[in-house]
């Protein structure tokens, strides 16, 4: 048995589906928790649209950025890329 198998505490069972309901132009919208999204029936055709965390893409973004310039900062560090100055001058 897995953890989403086991009952509620209060004895509800888990909601995969929410309650659905009409818009205006006539599409019935109906919402997932579990992937988070809601089918959207329009003309007896479903589409399925997932609810996007705006928040969680900017933190991948920053996050990626983050370690790209970190690993260029020590890769520059280590072996800078312009010539050693440091070298014997001979005439």
């Amino acid at each position: 048995m897995t953890l989403r198998g086991l009952p509620r505490p209060g004895g509800t069972e888990p909601r995969l589906f929410g309650e659905p309901y009409e818009t205006p132009d006539g599409t019935t919208v109906i919402t997932v928790t579990s992937p988070p999204g809601v089918f959207a029936i329009r003309e007896g055709q479903a589409k399925w649209e997932p609810a996007v965390d705006a928040t969680r893409v900017v933190v991948l973004a920053v996050g990626t950025g983050l370690v790209a310039a970190t690993l260029g900062t020590l890769a520059v560090l280590r072996r800078p890329p312009w010539p050693d100055l440091a070298g014997r001058w001979e005439r």
